[in-house]
């Protein structure tokens, strides 16, 4: 096999940047040991370009997700994952290097999903928990997932390939997208972070009153998208016959999300789909109906709420550590627990609750 055929991968993402940036030589950050041979990095390389407009910043591109080579996977119509990451990071003016802790950021993502086999597409969110810049001061503490406006999707001679772009958001910029859904909340927000560049510096945009009030009419009209949420702290034990005493099913929620929780499920109510909550231990859905009901089943617990029912929930999850039971469904009793926030050694930082 000759070395074109051999690098038609690679080679259709270079030439998909050079339309882009023309003959500028970008930085490029290869992998010393592959990944494939006991290596760290999963991503055999990862380049960068400066990029003059709208606003002067880095321009990020991996090579690795898709196959780079020659076809090895048996899906024709995709290349390896089926997409690139790129992200897009203002440049500081004294700046002459692109930052390393930007590399680290997607070869994590890389490690995240050649483990787990998990994708982001176009629309996905994941909250990192953390400054996405350790040990920095920014508000940005996790990522959306959008096509890079610049690189469309392209067939290459190993399948067809997208290009996703990661960028920085802030906590409650993410609470948002869980509301209503990731690409309203960048729409929204575009005309402050022009092709979503990520700024470190930046403040949450929802203190923008037009902005806070586009989101909000959104979320109540149109509902949220999140179908699924991964929450640390759900679990569920069935009800107990007592000899003297019934004892109804009982959820324990975590402190620290019951509150998204609260506002996600009214805006599922306005889809009428489901939302489904899950941690390493169980899973609880809720549906929706005219009558609410409860009931357990071998997997999950399932819990059926009612327009009533549902006012009556959100208004009760907060981050306080309480029990209680909503007047239109006593047949589940719900406990909110404390958080504890750890740091990344594990010590406590803050406790929830």
């Amino acid at each position: 096999m000759n070395e074109q055929e051999n690098n038609s991968g690679w080679d259709a993402i270079d030439v998909a940047m050079k339309s882009l940036y023309g003959d500028q030589e970008p930085k490029h950050f290869g992998t010393l040991i592959s990944y494939q041979f006991g290596g760290n990095d999963p991503l055999d390389g990862i380049s960068v370009y400066i990029a003059k407009e709208p606003v002067e910043h880095w321009h990020y591109v991996t090579y690795g997700f898709s196959e780079l080579h020659e076809k090895e996977t048996q899906d024709p119509e995709n290349s390896g994952f089926g997409f690139e990451l790129t992200f897009r990071l203002i440049k500081q003016s004294d700046e002459t290097e692109p930052s390393c802790w930007a590399l680290n950021l997607l070869q994590n993502l890389a490690r995240y999903i050649f483990s787990s086999g998990n994708v982001f597409n176009n629309g996905d969110y994941m909250d990192a928990n953390s400054p996405i810049c350790l040990k920095s001061d920014t508000e940005l503490t996790a990522l959306a997932f959008t096509y890079d406006q610049e690189l469309p999707g392209m067939d290459t001679p190993n399948g067809r390939l997208d290009f996703i772009q990661v960028v920085g958001i802030t906590a409650d910029e993410l609470e948002a997208m869980q509301m209503w859904n990731t690409l309203g909340v960048l729409n929204v927000c575009e005309n402050h972070m022009p092709l979503f560049t990520t700024n470190l510096s930046r403040k949450s945009l929802l203190h923008n009153d037009e902005i806070k009030k586009a989101i909000k009419h959104g979320s109540e009209t149109e509902g949220s998208n999140t179908r699924f949420l991964f929450i640390e702290q759900i679990s569920w034990t069935p009800a107990q016959k007592k000899i003297f005493k019934n004892l109804p099913a009982t959820v324990q929620i975590g402190a620290k999300q019951a509150n998204i929780i609260g506002k996600v499920i009214k805006g599922r109510a306005v889809k009428n789909e489901p939302l489904r909550l899950v941690s390493n231990e169980a899973t609880v859905v809720f549906r929706f109906g005219d009558h609410p009901d409860v009931v357990e089943k071998e997997d999950a617990l399932e819990i059926i709420l009612n327009k009533k029912a549902v006012e009556e929930l959100a208004e009760q999850l907060q981050p306080a550590v309480k029990e209680f039971t909503i007047p239109s469904l006593n047949s589940v009793i719900f406990e909110i627990v404390k958080t504890d926030i750890r740091d990344s050694e594990g010590n406590v930082v803050e406790t929830i609750g």
